[in-house]
C-alpha cells in the first residue's frame, strides 16, 4: 500500500485531516475550546499530514480562521483545501450558493482567512439545484484561470456531473461520503481511479448501524488489536489507491489513534470480509 499520492503537482501523505470538526456543535461557532483545536492541527502536521481540508462554510467561517492562527506561515508541502458554494443561517443547516457571485465572493473570504495568494484546490461544496451545474462549474475554472485557485475540485457529485465537469476543465479531485459501509459512490469512486483523480471519502466511519457489519469490523479489529475505527481507515487506504480519507477530530488524542491506521495492513481474509459488508446501491 502506497502511502503518499499525487495531487496536482505535489506529493501527499494519504491520510489527510478534515477541519470541519474543529469548530462547535452543528459546525457552528467555537468549538468548547479553541487551544485544543489548535493544538489538534499543529500536532496533524506534526505526526506528517500534509493535507488539510476545510470549507468556509465550517463555522461559517471559523475552521479557516484557526487553521491560520495555528499553522501560518505553512510549510511549503501542507496543502490546504477548502470549500466554497455552500452558506449557513444556523446550526446544523445547510443552502446552497452556487451562483457565480458568492462563488467569487467566497473565494476571496477564503483567501483572505488562509492568508494566501492562491487556493492550492478548491472545491464546488455541493451543486445548487438552483443553478445550472455548468454555470457554478465555470465560475471555478474562471476563477483558476485568474490565478486565484489552482486546483479545481468537486464535491457530493455523481458520475453524470463529474464527466460533465471533466468536459469543461480539468479536475483535480472529488469529495463524496464513502465509508466501509456506504459504498454509494463507489461509481464515481471508480471513474476517478480511471482518470486519476483524488477520492477524499468524508465521513470514513459513516453508515454504522450496528448489527452483523458492525459485528464484522469489531472482530476484525479485535484481531489487530486496534479499534473499529482505524479498520475502517485501513479500509479505505488499501481499497484504493486514490483514497484520500480525511478523518476529523478536534482532540489530540483522537487525531492520534487515526494516524495509526497508515500501519495496519489488513490481510486478504480481512479484506474479503469488509469488502462484502455493503454493496454499492
Amino acid at each position: 500500500m502506497d502511502k503518499t499520492m499525487q495531487l496536482g503537482d505535489k506529493i501527499i501523505n494519504r491520510l489527510g485531516f478534515g477541519a470541519m470538526r474543529i469548530t462547535g456543535e452543528g459546525i457552528w461557532g467555537p468549538p468548547k475550546n479553541i487551544e485544543e483545536a489548535k493544538a489538534t492541527l499543529k500536532r496533524a502536521v506534526e505526526l506528517g499530514v500534509n493535507f488539510i481540508d476545510t470549507a468556509d462554510a465550517y463555522g461559517p467561517a471559523l475552521s479557516e480562521d484557526l487553521i491560520h492562527d495555528a499553522l501560518s506561515p505553512y510549510s511549503e508541502d501542507l496543502v490546504i483545501a477548502t470549500k466554497g458554494g455552500q452558506t449557513r443561517t444556523g446550526p446544523g443547516v445547510w443552502v446552497p450558493d452556487g451562483t457565480p457571485e458568492h462563488i467569487r465572493e467566497a473565494v476571496e473570504g477564503s483567501l483572505h482567512r488562509l492568508g494566501v495568494e492562491q487556493i492550492y484546490l478548491y472545491q464546488l461544496h455541493r451543486p445548487d439545484p438552483k443553478v445550472p451545474f455548468e454555470t457554478s462549474v465555470k465560475a471555478f475554472f474562471d476563477l483558476q484561470a485568474e490565478g486565484k485557485i489552482k486546483h479545481v475540485g468537486l464535491s457530493n457529485i455523481s458520475v453524470e456531473q463529474l464527466q460533465t465537469a471533466m468536459g469543461m476543465g480539468q479536475i483535480t479531485s472529488v469529495q463524496n461520503s464513502y465509508s466501509v459501509l456506504n459504498r454509494v459512490s463507489e461509481d464515481v469512486l471508480k471513474v476517478c481511479e480511471e482518470n486519476s483523480i483524488a477520492f477524499i471519502p468524508y465521513f470514513p466511519m459513516g453508515g454504522n448501524a450496528g448489527g452483523l457489519n458492525q459485528q464484522t469490523i469489531d472482530e476484525i479489529a479485535k484481531k489487530h488489536d486496534v479499534t473499529s475505527r482505524q479498520i475502517g481507515l485501513a479500509w479505505l487506504l488499501q481499497h484504493s489507491p486514490v483514497c484520500l480519507p480525511i478523518p476529523g477530530t478536534g482532540r489530540v488524542e483522537h487525531l492520534e489513534q487515526n494516524m495509526k491506521a497508515l500501519n495496519i495492513i489488513l490481510d486478504e481474509d480481512d479484506i474479503t470480509l469488509l469488502d462484502a459488508l455493503a454493496q454499492p446501491e
